[in-house]
């Protein structure tokens, strides 16, 4: 399987069960929605900002379709400032690449420095998808197995309505 054996040795451990599916490399969800068609989930959006003073990061979780206004969201999560993270600091912080950028990558952020905004329309969803922090496979878990992983990472996270 592509992606990352710690990872999947994690999964394993909290007994997460997940749905697997290898394409190819797609950087955007634009071209990764031509692989989804047989997914029942709801595909997410990763982004990943920094603060203007680049001393905290923040993973925003969307569905696929949904656009973000940078000033609205920065009115929205009350942090100020905001600007997409470099590839450096996503290396740094969640061990990830661009185009792979997954919450799964929190398995990396050591110091739990990494804080997670999930849009409230997701919690509604029985499923959803995320890279495997690759961009060469997709893998769908339920919503509960996914919030049993992010209380596992110990990163600080909050629905919040993102978009309206």
């Amino acid at each position: 399987m592509n992606g990352d054996p710690k990872l999947y040795a994690i999964l394993k451990e909290l007994d997460i069960a997940f749905d697997y599916y290898e394409h190819p490399p797609v950087p955007t969800v634009k071209e990764a929605a031509i692989y989804w068609k047989d997914m029942d989930a709801a595909h997410c959006k990763n982004l990943f900002f920094r603060n203007h003073k680049g001393n905290r990061h923040y993973l925003v979780i969307i569905e696929f379709y949904c656009s973000l206004d940078i000033h609205d969201l920065e009115k929205r999560l009350k942090q100020g400032k905001l600007t997409f993270g470099s590839d450096r600091r996503l290396q740094e912080y969640l061990g990830l690449t661009p185009g792979s950028v997954s919450p799964f990558g929190l398995i990396n952020d050591k110091t739990k420095h990494v804080h997670l905004f999930i849009d409230e329309n997701l919690k509604t969803k029985e499923k959803m998808s995320f890279h495997p922090n690759i961009n060469t496979a997709s893998m769908v878990v339920s919503k509960n197995d996914f919030e049993k992983f992010l209380k596992h990472t110990g990163n600080t996270y909050e629905y919040i309505k993102l978009y309206d």
